[in-house]
């Protein structure tokens, strides 16, 4: 049980980013043999059966002994997947509401805008609703409940078509609810979340709740909140506080609603940036003594993380869900490489063709982009610290600079580095009219946005998640999404590889919540390649993709298991 500690009063996100991570744990004077960052969970006996089981049922051909399909489960992938896929369509029309007119002056960093259905693709989100905030509007649902905050119960149904559409192109968690729903590995978990509320979250919301656990819901992003589809899962009895365009108090308001510390006693966290847990760690740290552990997905989260157990101020061990194989080469690389033309061509409706363009950052979510407007036809410039990713760049055909040093001639600026006040205003003085710039790096900081709230410049809010920032000289910055994640925030991601993240973040869950006592210290973790390599192996059918086999004796000369893990824990 954590020791309840005092809390700092600075603020969390004001905290500098680590020079480096956690020194090793050091037992009778010598150093263990994995720093911090590399340790790895060792699976809990529950999962474990279920990934031997998964092994005893299949061929590295990805098929059952008798040579139909399988998914991990002995069931055929088909079958899986029609679990909750039912639901009774009706032909009643929605009413439009006309969207009210709000001519007073608004500040940016309080915009209620809604995303239109052409530029954002959110069902239910679009812009015919009102921009009122719906925290003094009680609603109930159908069975009479009101536990929720949500912009409009009545969307639940289309909200439930959008869910049933994400559950086709996630295959994992589908076969997840079919094989272990009999066990229920999550009975008794009380689990907060905060993440992007989506179809896709969706899916894994429902799913853990199927495993057994007890889920209440806040959003990370002000923007990305899909409102028919958290009015679905009001509907369907998971407490949800979130809507799309909330100010900064509402999103404060709506996390602290979520954590109900006078009402309800969580166990486990699945965070998403970290400001959930940076809520309950200053406002309610108390909950922290029957919290079994933290599961964080994103790269400034973990920041924070890792920062918190070099201070000793970790409560509670976590598992670090962005620095696994299947986040970082899946979701980071090709979910980015789809989503950032998606969100550029939904608010600009720019041809990216011929134009210069310089991606902040060359990690693996800055090589999804390179990849995509390069694909493209744009002439592309990458900046970069680190001299591994900046040599990958050059190999990869890009030029490498400064970006100080190209400010004047680009067409579009984008970054995608977890850091902060990567565009600074000497940047921003510097580009020319009409630069579009936008983020799509997981922290809302990396554009510095206080520099141009200032006297002498004026901004227009020009379409939903597009702001004209004006020069006094009549030069226009076009900033997307107030700098905040571009594509959630004003298009959708393939649903395909958020399953592969929301596989992983739901083992994670199982793994901490089943750990006998004691497995696990106040620090951060990795999954190991086993679990990794589960996941990647439950979405291979979908390719009807054929593994082959290693023999006894090519295993014996890599000394490794004939079913893996096949690849050292420290790979990445």
């Amino acid at each position: 049980m954590a020791e309840e500690r005092e809390q700092p009063g600075a603020s969390w996100k004001d905290l500098p980013l680590p020079d480096e991570y956690p020194e090793p744990h050091v037992v009778n004077g010598k150093a263990e043999e994995e720093d911090t960052k590399h340790q790895s969970v060792k699976c809990s006996p529950n999962l474990l059966q279920m990934l031997k089981a998964a092994e005893g049922r299949r061929t590295p051909h990805g098929r059952d002994r008798d040579g139909a399909d399988v998914s991990g489960t002995g069931e055929p992938v088909t079958e899986a997947l029609k679990t909750d896929m039912q639901i009774q369509f009706t032909d009643q029309k929605q009413e439009l509401h006309k969207r009210t007119s709000n001519t007073g002056h608004r500040s940016l960093s309080r915009s209620t805008s809604q995303c239109s259905t052409d530029s954002c693709g959110s069902v239910g989100s679009g812009s015919s609703e009102d921009e009122s905030s719906p925290r003094d509007k009680p609603q109930k649902t159908y069975e009479g409940l009101s536990d929720f905050c949500i912009k409009n119960i009545k969307q639940a149904e289309f909200g439930r078509r959008e869910i049933i559409i994400a559950q086709k192109e996630m295959p994992a968690l589908m076969v997840l609810r079919k094989g272990a729903a009999g066990e229920k590995p999550l009975a008794g978990a009380k689990v907060l979340g905060c993440t992007h509320i989506t179809a896709h979250t969706a899916v894994l919301i429902e799913t853990l709740s199927v495993l057994g656990a007890e889920c209440r819901w806040a959003a990370c992003n002000i923007f990305s909140t899909q409102n028919a589809v958290a009015a679905a899962l009001a509907e369907g009895g998971t407490p949800v506080f979130a809507w799309k365009g909330e100010s900064e108090d509402d999103y404060w308001w709506c996390i602290n609603q979520c954590v109900g510390a006078d009402t309800w006693q969580p166990n486990m966290i699945l965070d998403d940036g970290g400001d959930l847990t940076h809520w309950i760690h200053t406002k309610h740290p108390s909950l922290f003594k029957d919290i079994k552990g933290i599961v964080e997905e994103s790269v400034t989260g973990i920041h924070r993380l890792y920062q918190m157990s070099k201070a000793g101020g970790l409560f509670v061990p976590a598992i670090n869900v962005n620095d696994s194989v299947t986040k970082q080469k899946f979701d980071n690389l090709y979910s980015c490489r789809e989503s950032v033309l998606d969100g550029l061509k939904r608010t600009t409706g720019v041809m990216l063709g011929g134009k210069q363009v310089v991606v902040c950052g060359y990690g693996e979510v800055g090589k999804g982009c390179c990849a995509a407007l390069k694909a493209l036809g744009a002439v592309m410039y990458v900046t970069e610290v680190d001299p591994i990713c900046a040599l990958q760049a050059c190999m990869d055909g890009f030029r490498v600079v400064k970006l100080i040093e190209v400010a004047r001639q680009v067409d579009v600026v984008i970054t995608c580095t977890g850091n902060k006040n990567v565009v600074g205003r000497e940047h921003l003085d510097r580009m020319k009219d009409g630069c579009i710039l936008c983020n799509m790096g997981n922290s809302s900081s990396e554009i510095d946005l206080g520099s141009l709230r200032t006297a002498e410049l004026r901004w227009e809010r020009v379409r939903p998640q597009v702001d004209h920032v004006v020069w006094p000289n009549g030069k226009r910055i076009v900033l997307l999404a107030e700098g905040r994640l571009l594509n959630l925030s004003c298009s959708t991601v393939p649903s395909f590889v958020l399953s592969i993240t929301a596989t992983t973040q739901a083992l994670a869950l199982i793994e901490l919540y089943s750990a006998p006592e004691g497995r696990y210290k106040q620090d951060v973790y990795l999954l190991p390649k086993k679990m990794d390599e589960y996941v990647a192996n439950l979405h291979l059918p979908t390719f009807d993709a054929h593994l082959s086999e290693v023999t006894d004796e090519q295993a014996k000369y890599l000394s490794i298991s004939k079913h893996g893990p096949f690849k050292p824990n420290y790979y990445r």
